[in-house]
């Protein structure tokens, strides 16, 4: 699959950092399903009623060769900043059989929504990102014995589209146990500005820490910065057999002055550089609103650090706190270009959770630049669109070009992608192959894997729970390809007839909730 657009991140960061106000607001109309590059063909709907449905948002629905209108600046609402990445179009298999994306194991996109409805309303379509949703409920897919990465595939007919088949690519990371994971060295920069004095901001953030100071272990080291108006060093590198001194540290954490990010994380790296050891983990945590008003001179100079450190194994996690002047576009795209991960902690439970398993799973990388590319075979299949992963898109030619960045996966750690498919034969039984690539971190060598992509004649329970997720992002975000009136009953009935544990259960009340909302 190509390139769907090309966008500046250094311009939108460099933006986002100096606080600057993006003049468009979010837009209720996403942009129009588009062609790949280089002339792709499409379905035009998945069915003639979903069609006839989605009419009224696309003056050109009556066409099977769409053009997508040009992507717009990250967009704000009430201060909160948010990326249109547009939606993936249907793509012919006679004009293109490939579809490429970097592994994304982020989460943010899901718990920013789901604190938009718990505050009584729904989040602004750019907040949504169809893969976050998807991913935030870990799959239990079988963890691999000898190699790096497990891939399994499933499917059968789709739920939301007559005629269509619902196909899972699924991929599960080694497991690294506790006793055998190696030493973390962790650089904490804590955004401590004025904006971050509230219950939900500063106060859950020394909650968390605290959370992850109870995962270490002897080996383990914490280093503190902050940042206000000016970075300073809190804490130099303590080991966590120094837990008294370690925790002081986070209970004196204090509001102060402006916003100076760009400050703060120079100093973090540079502390993460004197304590680094190679072959542990070396790792900086970004936790803020990702608001900055201070600092902004320089700032292409630490985006252009923090891929330098990157590749220099010191990643970069960001994890965001707090709303109504959030910059999810500055969180998310940091974590990118420091090969980390981005998550948003809107409660004391999702701290505990993603603290708890950042030291278990993610923390440790097993694997660096994570392609994935599934080859459908055109004699079985029509035409198919994945479902997300717009902004981890990777040209074709780039699967096996070892230089171009992508993922990085955890130990442990699923990474799960959707797609619809049109099939020519409902009883073909292969509709092609999955291939993935990436550079192993313990043998430093670039390895790629392969399985067969087959679906059956049912989902699975949990692939009919995961089907109800992804369409409920889709809703949200005005996709075209999303039926409208009713269908958040239809995924309400879905959900709760294949939803089990509470995490699961959670989605089923937040369906709930949006259709208070909505008053339908």
């Amino acid at each position: 699959m190509r390139k769907i657009m090309k966008v500046s991140t250094i311009t939108i960061l460099v933006a986002s950092m100096a606080g600057c106000s993006f003049g468009m607001q979010s837009s209720p109309q996403p942009a129009a399903p588009a062609q790949a590059g280089g002339g792709q063909n499409q379905s035009a709907a998945r069915t003639e009623s979903s069609m006839s449905q989605a009419a009224p948002r696309s003056n050109m629905a009556d066409s099977a060769h769409m053009k997508r209108q040009s992507v717009p600046p990250p967009s704000r609402t009430d201060s909160m900043y948010f990326k249109n990445y547009g939606t993936n179009p249907f793509i012919s298999t006679d004009e293109d059989k490939l579809s490429t994306f970097a592994a994304d194991v982020d989460t943010g996109s899901y718990t920013v929504t789901r604190s938009f409805i718990q505050e009584g309303s729904l989040p602004p379509p750019d907040a949504i990102r169809v893969e976050e949703f998807i991913n935030y409920f870990p799959a239990n897919y079988p963890a691999p014995k000898q190699q790096t990465f497990g891939i399994q595939v499933d499917g059968g007919p789709s739920p939301f589209g007559s005629g269509y088949q619902l196909v899972r690519v699924g991929i599960k990371g080694k497991e690294i146990a506790l006793e055998n994971r190696k030493a973390a060295h962790l650089v904490f920069v804590i955004d401590v500005s004025g904006s971050m004095d509230q219950e939900n901001r500063l106060e859950l953030v020394k909650k968390s820490l605290r959370v992850l100071v109870d995962q270490l272990t002897p080996t383990d080291t914490v280093g503190i910065v902050v940042y206000g108006s000016q970075g300073r060093v809190v804490l130099d590198p303590t080991s966590a057999e120094n837990r008294r001194a370690i925790l002081s540290a986070i209970d004196e954490l204090q509001p102060e002055g402006s916003t100076n990010a760009e400050e703060g994380l120079q100093l973090g790296y540079e502390m993460a550089a004197r304590s680094f050891e190679r072959g542990a983990i070396n790792r900086v945590i970004l936790c803020s609103d990702g608001v900055a008003n201070v600092g902004e001179t320089g700032a292409n100079g630490i985006l252009r650090s923090i891929e330098d450190y990157a590749r220099k194994e010191i990643n970069l996690s960001t994890f965001g706190f707090g709303m109504d002047n959030y910059n999810d576009v500055l969180m998310e795209q940091l974590a990118d270009k420091g090969e980390g991960q981005y998550a948003y902690i809107d409660s004391f439970s999702e701290a505990r959770r993603v603290f708890t398993e950042a030291l278990t799973g993610t923390l440790q990388t097993i694997a660096r630049d994570v392609k994935i590319q599934v080859e459908f075979d055109p004699k079985a299949v029509d035409r198919y669109r994945l479902l997300g992963y717009e902004n981890r898109d990777v040209r074709d030619e780039d699967f096996r070009n070892d230089k171009t960045d992508a993922g990085e996966i955890g130990s442990g750690h699923t990474v799960t992608a959707l797609y619809e498919v049109k099939v020519k034969d409902e009883e073909a039984g292969k509709l092609g192959d999955v291939r993935i690539r990436y550079h192993n971190v313990s043998t430093k060598q670039v390895e790629e894997v392969s399985h067969p992509l087959q679906i059956q004649s049912k989902l699975s329970t949990e692939l009919q729970f995961l089907a109800s997720v992804a369409e409920f992002a889709e809703i949200l975000r005005e996709s075209y390809w999303a039926r409208e009136d009713g269908s958040l009953r239809n995924v309400l009935k879905l959900a709760e007839s294949s939803a089990t544990g509470e995490q699961q259960l959670e989605f089923v009340r937040m369906v709930k909730d949006s259709l208070a909302i909505r008053g339908k």
